[in-house]
C-alpha cells in the first residue's frame, strides 16, 4: 500500500513537471518570443528639425544654424571615477577655451546621478567651424560623445522681435503640452514661435535596430523620418524694417494690414529686443535692463499694450447713438468748449468751443464737446453694446499668443468690476475714449478695416504651413445691414479729417502718391486735468511720461480702401503731428512697392 502511495506521488509530480514544460515550451512560446524580440529591438526617437519661419518673399526671419553638442558618460561623479571625470572635462576646457572647467562641471554635476544611463550634455552648442579642427581629438574619448544639433538663430536680431518671437529651454509645461519639446530641448515662448509651437515643431521620427546583449548593432530593422514644418508669414521684411527705421527711438506700436481680408503687411511693437539674446538663457544683468526699461521692451505693445484709445474711438460711439434713433447725422448740439455735469466741468480740447456742430463735423475736427451732450442724450446703454460688436473687449483672434481683450466701459462692466453703479459722468468719458476704456493697437487697426469695408476681419501672420495656404474667413455679418447705414457719413468724415480746412490730421498728412487717405487722430490722457486748473497745459511742456499718447488710424486709398494703417506713439502728444508723417511714408511705400493699386 505505502508503494502505491509513494508511486502515486512520483508520478503526479512528474505529470505536473511535463505539465509545466508543455506550457513554457509551446503556450508560452509566442509571449516570451515577444519579449526576446523586445530585447533584441532597439527603438531611437529621432528630433526633428524646428521649422524655419518665412516672409512674403521667403527672407529667412527664424533659422536654425547647424553645430554640434558634447556629452559625457554618466555617473562619472562617483568617487571611484571622479579622476576620470575632471580628466575629461580638463581636456575639453583646454581645446575649447570659451567653455571654462567650472562651467562644464556645474552642467554635470547638475544633471549626472546613480539613475542616469545617458551620456550628460555639458555643452549644448557649439557651431560647426569651431569643433571641426577639434573632432578628432575629442572622438579619440570614449568618455565623450558629440553628437549634430542646431541652435535658433535670428537673422534680423532686434527687427519684428515682438510679432516673431524667440525659443527657449523646454520646461515641464511645454513637456506636458507636447512630448516633443522633451526631445528637442525647446519650445516658443512668445511671438510667432509660441503660438505656432507645435507646428514649427515637427513630428518625430523612429529608428528600430536589431541590438545584441551588448547594445551593439546587428540590422536596422525600420527608419521613419522626422518631419518639419516651415511658415510664410504675410510680412515684408523690407518694409518692417523701413517702418523701423521711421519710428527711432519712439516708443509705441504700429500695424498695416489689409483691409479686405486681415492679413498684415507689417506690425511692430516699439521697442525692440535683440530675439537671439533669449536662445540660450539671458543673464540676469539683461534682464534687469528690459524689465526696467520705462519703455517696456518685453511688452508686445500690438495685443498686451492696454491704452485709452482717444478720440478714435469716435466713430464707432456716433454710429452707435445714431443707431439708437435718438440721435440723427443732422442733429446739432452748441459746443461752447466746456460741459458742466454734477459740479464737474468736461472740457474740450478747444477751449473757445466749435460752435453748432453736427456728426460729420464733429468728428472732422474731433469734438469732445458735441459727443459729451450726444452720449447723455443716447445712454451708455445704447452706445456700449455696439462697440463690443465692431470688436472692442473682444479678442481678435490674431495669430499672436496671450492676446488681452481691453475693456468697454458699461453699466453691467462697472457693477461685476466694483460693485458700484454708473454715473452720467462716466457716459461722456467714455464717449470720447477716456475713463476705463482700454483698446490694443490691433483690435484699433481691426475696427478701422470694419469701417473701411463693413466687414470683420481676422488679423494674422502666416500665410502658408509649407505649401498650404491658410484660411482666415471674413465676417460681412459683424453687424447688421441696418447697422451699416452710417458708414458712408463716417468714411466722408474721415476723409475730411485728413483731406478739407479744418480737419484735425490735414497738416501733418502729406502724401506723395496719387490718392487720398481717410483718417482719424486720437489723444489719449494719461494723466487727469485737475478741475482747478483754468487752462490746460500744453503737451510739450508736459514731463514726457505725462504727456498723452498719440493715435492716428487710417485706411486708403479713401474710394477704394486697400490697406490700414494704424500708428500709436506712446507720450506723443497729438495723433497728428506724431503719426502724421510716419503714415505719409508708410502709404508712399506701399504704393512704391505696388501694394496699392488704384483703378
Amino acid at each position: 500500500m505505502r508503494i502505491k502511495i509513494v508511486l502515486a506521488i512520483f508520478i503526479s509530480v512528474w505529470i505536473a513537471l511535463l505539465v509545466r514544460v508543455y506550457y513554457i515550451s509551446i503556450k508560452s512560446n509566442a509571449y516570451y518570443e515577444e519579449i526576446a524580440k523586445q530585447n533584441a529591438v532597439k527603438v531611437d526617437e529621432l528630433a526633428p528639425l524646428r521649422g524655419v519661419i518665412l516672409d512674403r518673399n521667403l527672407n529667412p526671419l527664424s533659422v536654425n544654424r547647424l553645430g554640434f553638442s558634447i556629452g559625457i558618460k554618466p555617473r562619472l561623479s562617483l568617487k571611484a571615477s571622479r579622476e576620470i571625470l575632471d580628466e575629461e572635462i580638463a581636456f575639453l576646457s583646454s581645446i575649447l577655451p570659451d567653455f571654462s572647467v567650472k562651467e562644464l562641471s556645474k552642467e554635470y554635476l547638475k544633471a549626472d546621478s546613480a539613475y542616469n544611463h545617458d551620456f550628460v550634455e555639458v555643452i549644448p552648442f557649439i557651431p560647426y567651424d569651431k569643433l571641426i579642427p577639434q573632432f578628432a581629438k575629442i572622438a579619440q574619448h570614449d568618455n565623450l560623445m558629440i553628437k549634430i544639433t542646431s541652435k535658433r538663430h535670428y537673422p534680423y536680431g532686434t527687427l519684428a522681435s515682438h510679432v516673431i518671437g524667440y525659443v527657449g529651454k523646454s520646461n515641464t509645461q511645454d513637456v506636458a503640452e507636447d512630448e516633443t519639446a522633451k526631445l528637442v530641448g525647446f519650445s516658443g515662448k512668445t511671438g510667432i514661435e509660441k503660438f505656432y509651437n507645435t507646428v514649427l515643431q515637427g513630428v518625430k521620427g523612429e529608428k528600430k535596430t536589431k541590438v545584441t546583449a551588448f547594445n551593439q548593432i546587428i540590422e536596422q530593422v525600420s527608419k521613419t523620418l522626422p518631419q518639419s514644418n516651415d511658415l510664410i508669414l504675410s510680412l515684408d521684411l523690407d518694409l518692417q524694417r523701413y517702418i523701423a527705421e521711421l519710428f527711432s527711438d519712439d516708443s509705441g506700436a504700429v500695424v498695416v494690414m489689409n483691409a479686405k481680408n486681415g492679413e498684415i503687411l507689417a506690425a511692430a511693437s516699439f521697442p525692440e529686443y535683440d530675439l537671439n539674446t533669449f536662445v540660450n538663457g539671458i543673464s540676469r544683468e539683461e534682464w534687469a535692463v528690459l524689465a526696467n526699461d520705462l519703455n517696456h521692451p518685453f511688452t508686445n505693445k500690438l495685443v498686451n499694450g492696454l491704452y485709452p484709445p482717444g478720440s478714435v474711438v469716435k466713430m464707432g460711439v456716433g454710429m452707435a447713438m445714431m443707431n439708437s434713433g435718438i440721435v440723427t447725422p443732422t442733429m446739432t448740439f452748441e459746443s461752447t468748449g466746456t460741459m458742466e455735469l454734477g459740479g464737474r466741468v468736461f472740457r474740450d480740447w478747444k477751449k473757445e468751443g466749435h460752435g453748432i456742430i453736427s456728426y460729420a463735423r464733429a468728428i472732422k475736427e474731433s469734438c469732445d464737446d458735441y459727443f459729451y451732450k450726444a452720449s447723455l442724450k443716447t445712454g451708455i446703454d445704447n452706445i456700449a453694446p455696439f462697440l463690443s460688436k465692431i470688436g472692442f473687449a473682444q479678442k481678435t483672434g490674431i495669430d499672436l499668443p496671450r492676446e488681452f481683450i481691453g475693456t468697454v466701459p458699461s453699466r453691467e462692466w462697472k457693477k461685476a468690476r466694483f460693485g458700484k453703479g454708473w454715473s452720467q459722468g462716466e457716459t461722456l468719458i467714455s464717449s470720447i475714449g477716456q475713463g476705463y476704456f482700454l483698446v490694443t493697437p490691433v483690435q484699433v487697426a481691426k475696427y478701422t478695416a470694419f469701417l473701411a469695408t463693413g466687414n470683420g476681419v481676422t488679423p494674422h501672420f502666416v500665410s502658408k504651413i509649407n505649401d498650404e495656404a491658410l484660411d482666415f474667413p471674413v465676417d460681412p455679418n459683424i453687424v447688421s445691414e441696418n447697422e451699416k447705414r452710417y458708414l458712408k457719413i463716417t468714411r466722408d468724415a474721415m476723409y475730411e479729417v485728413a483731406n478739407v480746412q479744418g480737419g484735425t490730421a490735414l497738416r501733418h498728412i502729406n502724401l506723395t502718391a496719387p490718392f487720398k487717405i481717410a483718417a482719424k487722430t486720437g489723444t489719449a490722457q494719461v494723466v487727469g486735468i485737475s478741475q482747478t486748473d483754468k487752462k490746460r497745459m500744453r503737451e510739450e511742456d508736459m514731463d514726457y511720461y505725462q504727456r498723452s499718447h498719440a493715435w492716428l488710424t487710417t485706411y486708403g486709398p479713401y474710394d477704394n480702401p486697400q490697406y490700414v494703417v494704424t500708428v500709436l506713439v506712446e507720450h506723443g502728444g497729438h495723433g497728428g503731428s506724431e503719426g502724421g508723417p510716419i503714415i505719409s511714408k508708410i502709404y508712399d511705400k506701399l504704393y512704391e512697392k505696388g501694394y496699392i493699386k488704384l483703378k
